[in-house]
């Protein structure tokens, strides 16, 4: 196969680069939702124009090496293990967590694989999960809302939460030492792959990059090997759906309770339209009292499309409530319960459950409720530091992936080898 610098300096490839550039600069023309409002349109761009000169965060052979996992998840043959933080933090972004994070990642991924007999692909929500959609766009006290820590601060103060382009600039680099320690920590074959919400388009742009590879230019997503679309940003004509058409990169998309079947068979449309296996994730979040009834027809639909995604659980989104102390959280037993519900809908359609994407932390914190330990609501303010939504902890990670890995084995072809960590 020629080098990508021998097809790089033929005739036409320039032109092929500038086409596939204007198609990514048209889709950023379309409306975008949950974008901040940045002061100063020219620091934006100088900050654009800086992070487009800098290394790409995540390498196209480990895309491309993801993409092939996916395939195998897509045909039955792996499942796809995919958490981390709900949001990462500047200041949460230290040795000491991320190992955290990828110590419990690997345990989960062990009893995954030990309790179903079939490889599992792990990938983070790390290095990268840095911007949180808003419900509104001020706060209780006025203030412009908290949209992560690559926008704005959490300090609730007008300047503090003032959106600043430079912050973008920081999550780089928080990303690349986050990174490193992932490096450290993994290797290949048992490789953690990066992961997060592709929300912040200018971030995203930035790190875009045209690469050759197979003979082919494509533009790759930099600043992850996987990239979601989530539950309110998937407008069918909006920017996130149309740049995301257009990366190489594994894309999943969060389909919430309002997800009706033609939509689904749409997106799958847009966003596989070669047909490749595992190209997309279809990342279902309904909640406990809903998937069983709403996930079939969405299944149906999507298998009849001919089209092999990946079909993967979310069951903590439908599933968060307030405690009676005023805490936003979530039970283990609801969790539990959407992931059994996920399960027996494949199971009855013939279809492959392909896997779980949870918002965990290798900490000790007492975020969601239930587990063997028992965290009560009386418990919740002993160690909650989440900036966004409950996390289980480590403890509770392990479980649950050890209770579903018994769902998951239930299928024709899996054994169980009771592997526990």
């Amino acid at each position: 196969m020629p080098s990508s610098i021998v097809l790089e300096s033929l005739p036409g490839y320039a032109e092929i680069e500038k086409n596939l550039l204007g198609k990514l600069s048209a889709a950023l023309d379309l409306p975008a939702s949950q974008q901040p409002h940045w002061p100063d349109p020219a620091h934006v761009q100088s900050v654009r124009q800086f992070l487009s000169t800098l290394p790409p965060l995540a390498h196209p052979p480990e895309t491309d090496r993801l993409r092939q996992h996916l395939a195998e998840v897509a045909q039955g043959r792996m499942l796809l293990l995919q958490g981390g933080d709900c949001a990462e933090t500047f200041a949460t972004s230290t040795g000491p967590h991320v190992r955290a994070n990828v110590t419990t990642l690997h345990r989960m991924s062990a009893v995954l694989r030990g309790g179903t007999g079939l490889p599992v692909v792990g990938v983070g929500r790390i290095a990268g999960q840095y911007a949180k959609p808003r419900s509104a766009a001020l706060d209780v006290l006025g203030l412009p809302a908290y949209r992560g820590d690559i926008v704005n601060s959490a300090t609730p103060t007008p300047q503090e939460r003032t959106p600043d382009p430079g912050r973008m600039v920081q999550a780089y680099f928080h990303a690349r030492s986050t990174l490193e320690t992932v490096r450290a920590v993994s290797a290949h074959p048992d490789e953690i792959y990066s992961s997060h919400e592709a929300l912040l388009l200018t971030y995203e742009q930035a790190l875009t990059r045209v690469v050759t590879t197979a003979g082919q230019p494509r533009l790759y997503g930099g600043s992850a090997h996987f990239l979601w679309i989530g539950e309110r940003t998937r407008q069918l004509d909006g920017a996130h759906v149309a740049v995301a058409e257009l990366l190489a990169n594994p894309i999943g998309i969060k389909l919430g309770p309002g997800t009706t079947p033609a939509q689904a068979v749409e997106y799958v449309e847009r966003l596989d339209r070669a047909g490749e296996p595992g190209r997309l994730t279809l990342i279902t979040r309904m909640g406990r009292g809903r998937v069983r009834d709403l996930l079939p027809p969405i299944v149906e639909r999507v298998t009849a499309s001919g089209h092999q995604v990946v079909w993967q659980c979310d069951p903590m989104h439908g599933n968060t409530r307030t405690s009676a102390n005023g805490y936003k959280t979530r039970h283990f037993d609801d969790i539990a319960d959407e992931v059994a519900g996920f399960v027996e809908v494949h199971r009855a359609l013939g279809t492959h459950p392909g896997g779980l994407h949870l918002e965990f932390t290798g900490d000790p914190v007492t975020e969601c409720l239930g587990g063997s330990d028992g965290i009560g609501e009386h418990e919740l303010a002993g160690c909650y530091e989440t900036t966004c939504d409950p996390r289980l902890n480590a403890r509770q990670s392990v479980e649950l992936v050890r209770h579903s890995a018994e769902l998951f084995a239930a299928g024709p072809g899996h054994r169980n080898t009771d592997v526990t960590a």
